[in-house]
């Protein structure tokens, strides 16, 4: 790390507080180069860090090359930004934001600027992470303990990073975790090295006096997994940065007491492995209303206790477990939001919630019985589990659905993903097949959808119809899917497929068949 200037701001900078304690004076910005400016150049898709939204591991040596005004890159607590794009926007002026063009310029930024939210409002300028040197394991520990002491409290060092005990690889993609406490708090800081979608990724369980918490990364998982130090309340907070890939889980102490550690580590804790590799873990939820959907399904919102958060990635399913009959009964639901675009956080961002839209088949085991319980009535939910990840949606700019009757719930979220999330996606079709005009699921929200957003479009397909219906007939075939599947020149398709197993199985051969790559094909499978 270079030498920080003794003085900073500069005698002759125009953000240098005057003797009086006043506040610094601005640089008059160009018409159109505001705060409210710059978030729409942020919202606009446009590229900022040149990167196409890869994420790298930035050494010192290849930090120092970006030092000019058109190619500036800086660093702050360990995050590797773009600046270039920020010059005009910058109320100090470029000189002064020049002062950061290749360096670590967290202390510098510490001195003026500590209060402004830079993850925010610099989220689609992030490089990546720097890279770091590894130091032992017993020796940071030793040093952490005596460094991070301050009136009796723990408190994080935001620019020291977790060391490991062997070297880093080339590209270290292992999220790593820190802890620092209040006299009123116990809070866990997760890194996990990625951009975070907006669905979230986290999984956070207290249960007693142990807490787990698990990231879901594409199709990893990072569990962290402890017996508390000491008790606390019955209520756990956590906070997302989405772009810069950090989770901060917040637990309130029951007594003022200053912990030691955050507890005994628990089996698999600190563990990295693959999602299909990890237990299912359960935790006891409450039915606390149901909407009718259509004549034979509705949607069932179940609230979590409130020392869980389940975020629920798109395309990931959950498991129902109860008691029929005094057998357990588990299966796979796919949640929703609560409504196809959802003007507010959708509950499965959120993490308190969780909605299912079920189909009630009369013969059933399950979805009678769900059906039948009273709002009050508890259950277990497991999971969440699922191989999608929305990683293979960043080069897509056409992405096909076909959706069969309940097949419909994971194309749900990921129509809202596509149209709110990537940019690059032109257009967002679904094929979406029932038996009857009165199956088809939240057909009123599809087809306004249709007439607000020129990037979506739906056909509805019925194999029991009327002679009034004008829409597509039949059944899934290779002439539907033909006209159905475009491929416009230089575009990067992908096609997801869910419905009855039949249904799955026939519509994978028919696309493949059409000359789409294994690439280019997602099953869900529930």
């Amino acid at each position: 790390m270079l030498n920080v200037p003794q003085s900073f701001p500069s005698a002759e900078s125009q953000q240098r507080v005057t003797a009086s304690g006043q506040s610094r004076s601005k640089v008059a910005l160009k018409p159109g180069h505001s705060l409210l400016d710059w978030i729409r150049l942020t919202k606009s898709g446009r590229d900022l860090t040149g990167l196409k939204g890869r994420l790298v591991e930035v050494t010192d040596d290849e930090l120092k090359k970006h030092n000019s005004r058109n190619d500036c890159w800086t660093c702050i607590r360990g995050m590797v930004y773009n600046i270039s794009a920020y010059m005009d926007f910058h109320p100090g002026g470029e000189a002064e934001l020049m002062r950061a063009a290749g360096i670590d310029s967290t202390d510098l930024f510490d001195q003026v600027h500590r209060w402004v939210n830079y993850e925010s409002m610099l989220k689609e300028c992030l490089v990546g992470r720097m890279a770091s040197n590894p130091i032992p394991v017993i020796q940071e520990k030793t040093e952490k303990m005596e460094s991070t002491n301050l009136n009796g409290l723990s408190i994080p060092q935001p620019t020291t990073l977790e060391p490991l005990a062997a070297p880093l690889p080339t590209k270290d993609h292992r999220p790593r975790y820190d802890w620092f406490q209040t006299d009123d708090t116990l809070n866990i800081i997760v890194y996990t090295k990625r951009k975070i979608p907006s669905c979230g990724c986290a999984v956070v369980d207290l249960q007693d006096d142990t807490l787990r918490v698990e990231m879901l990364l594409g199709k990893m998982s990072y569990l962290l997994h402890w017996r508390l130090f000491s008790e606390v309340q019955e209520c756990v907070d956590v906070q997302t940065a989405h772009s810069v890939g950090k989770v901060q889980v917040c637990l309130r102490k029951s007594v003022k007491v200053k912990w030691a550690q955050v507890g005994q580590p628990l089996e698999h804790h600190d563990s990295f492995i693959q999602c299909k590799d990890r237990g299912l873990f359960y935790r006891k939820c409450v039915l606390v209303s149901k909407t009718e959907v259509t004549h034979n399904t509705q949607v069932f919102c179940f609230q979590l206790p409130s020392v869980s958060c389940v975020q629920v990635p798109v395309g990931r399913h959950i498991y129902l477990k109860t008691s029929v009959q005094g057998t357990d009964v588990v299966k796979p639901y796919t949640p929703v939001d609560q409504t196809l675009m959802s003007p507010i956080q959708s509950s499965a961002e959120n993490g308190s919630y969780i909605h299912l839209m079920i189909k009630v088949y009369p013969d059933g085991v399950l979805s009678p019985h769900i059906t039948n319980l009273p709002t009050g009535a508890t259950l277990l939910i497991g999971g969440p589990e699922g191989s999608f990840t929305p990683r293979i949606l960043r080069e897509v700019t056409h992405l096909y659905l076909l959706a069969a009757g309940t097949g419909f719930t994971p194309m749900a979220r990921l129509i809202r993903l596509a149209l709110q999330d990537f940019n690059l996606i032109k257009k967002t079709k679904l094929m979406f097949f029932n038996r009857q005009e009165s199956d088809i699921l939240w057909r009123s929200q599809l087809d306004e959808l249709c007439t607000k957003e020129k990037r979506f479009q739906v056909e509805y397909v019925l194999s029991e119809h009327i002679d009034s219906w004008e829409g597509r007939k039949g059944r899934i075939d290779a002439q539907n899917l033909h006209d159905f599947l475009e491929r416009p020149e230089n575009s990067k398709c992908l096609v997801c497929v869910c419905g009855p197993t039949g249904f799955t199985e026939l519509a994978v051969q028919l696309i493949r068949n059409l000359g789409f790559s294994e690439e280019e094909i997602h099953a869900f499978l529930g």
